[in-house]
């Protein structure tokens, strides 16, 4: 089965080298399509040249948000599966080969993202969100869709600033599609460098909770609060608790009316 790799970048210059090692020694036939938003660095230079060494390396260029970017690299791509990664991620070098195996399973496949870098990014955990029984967090750094299931959902809602990942998670298993987890299937994922930007991540990160609330309704009954309470047990945790707290809130006075979803 041909995996195409969607990645969308901008700016990442100093981490794109070590993705697209990672990325051209994966078990094929796969095919990586880096979609860059407008990078005022060297990252499409960086991608230009692995694509004259590396044949199944493909530069394609899109403004906009995230869930553009990653619908516009979908669109363009050849394979019946499409594997996420961000570009500040390393892939394990048996990434393709276990999402490869999950997708025979499932037809949506989330792998194991390990944080590296900043301490209090490392510890913590994520604040799952259960639908229908499933965890639908799963975060777009490593997933797998099947194409045409990730087309039959609309793809990423470009409305979002974050959280678009979420959204279609729910949206896949609000439709009957499970998430097949592959533990083995692993990511790492170079945390932000400061506790201003641990902060802003979080802040954001409580505004793309808001959208999902706007557009599916109160999803407070779906939290865990026991776990999201576990925890915020520590300094930390209780700052990016509040900070998504802020973020949620901050979203519902100064946001924009919501578009029509596609």
């Amino acid at each position: 089965m041909l995996i195409s790799v969607v990645s969308t970048v901008k700016n990442e210059e100093r981490n794109i080298r070590d993705l697209l090692d990672s990325l051209v020694t994966q078990e094929g036939p796969l095919e990586i399509l880096i979609v860059d938003a407008d990078s005022s660095d060297r990252t499409r230079e960086i991608v230009t040249e692995y694509g004259r060494k590396y044949p199944i390396v493909r530069l394609l260029l899109r403004g906009g948000t995230r869930g553009e970017g990653r619908n516009f690299g979908v669109k363009n791509a050849r394979g019946p599966a499409v594997a996420f990664i961000d570009g500040d991620c390393i892939a394990n070098p048996f990434w393709v080969k276990a999402l490869r195996e999950g997708l025979r399973e499932a037809k949506i496949v989330a792998g194991k993202t390990i944080h590296i870098g900043y301490k209090p990014f490392e510890d913590l955990e994520r604040v799952e969100l259960i639908f229908h029984g499933s965890d639908v967090t799963f975060p777009s750094s490593n997933l797998a869709y099947d194409r045409d299931v990730f087309l039959s959902l609309g793809g990423f809602d470009p409305w979002f600033v974050t959280a678009e990942d979420i959204d279609v998670n729910l949206r896949a298993v609000a439709t009957g599609h499970r998430i097949l987890y592959k533990p083995d299937a692993i990511v790492y994922h170079r945390t932000r460098r400061s506790a201003y930007d641990f902060v802003r991540q979080a802040f954001w990160n409580g505004a793309g909770r808001k959208q999902l609330t706007m557009k599916h309704g109160s999803l407070w009954t779906r939290y865990r609060p026991v776990e999201m309470f576990r925890q915020s047990a520590t300094f930390w945790s209780m700052v990016r608790l509040s900070a998504a707290l802020m973020g949620y809130v901050g979203y519902k006075v100064f946001a924009r009316p919501k578009v029509a979803s596609r």
